[in-house]
């Protein structure tokens, strides 16, 4: 159920969409302003990503709060990225932040990057996969022990692959 707050942050998100994006990077998207190991043309990834997975992954928007079923993910596992499948996030490490986006305290080292976003008239880190490019969500400092920090990701920017069964 949609509370307030995230009635607040959905709106805030749909101003956050691509037109920012382009303003902030003088027309061309972060994947464009920035070589990754993984690099594709914009129609490359269309043809790829669903339209919700590139308007989020390549385009920096934001899902609705509470709309990602991996909120209730709590199997032992890894979340990948959904553009390139790049291990981003042990099962290990996610909580509930009670914000309605996945969050974990930790990402898997070396398989992310962040940058400054100063959308929306605050700086916010943004993070993003470190092969692809792809727009993750932001990190804040009010997560919990032992890092302090709070990585909330888009859901839509996640795949779960369960651990196998020994």
């Amino acid at each position: 159920m949609l509370n307030r707050r995230h009635m607040l942050l959905a709106g805030g998100a749909l101003f956050s969409g691509a037109a920012l994006t382009r303003l902030r990077f003088g027309g061309a998207t972060p994947a464009q302003a920035e070589e990754f190991p993984i690099m594709k043309s914009e129609d490359e990834w269309k043809r790829e990503l669903t339209p919700d997975q590139f308007r989020i992954l390549r385009e920096h928007g934001t899902e609705y709060p509470g709309t990602s079923a991996l909120l209730e993910e709590h199997r032992p596992g890894t979340f990948v990225c959904s553009a390139c499948e790049n291990p981003l996030f042990s099962s290990d490490t996610k909580f509930e932040s009670g914000t309605g986006w996945p969050s974990f305290y930790a990402p898997i080292e070396g398989h992310i990057g962040t940058s400054e976003d100063s959308t929306l008239g605050m700086r916010r880190v943004e993070v993003h996969c470190a092969q692809c490019g792809g727009h993750l969500g932001h990190v804040f400092p009010d997560g919990p022990k032992p890092t302090g920090l709070r990585y909330c990701i888009n859901g839509v920017s996640l795949k779960f692959v369960p651990k196998a069964a020994a």
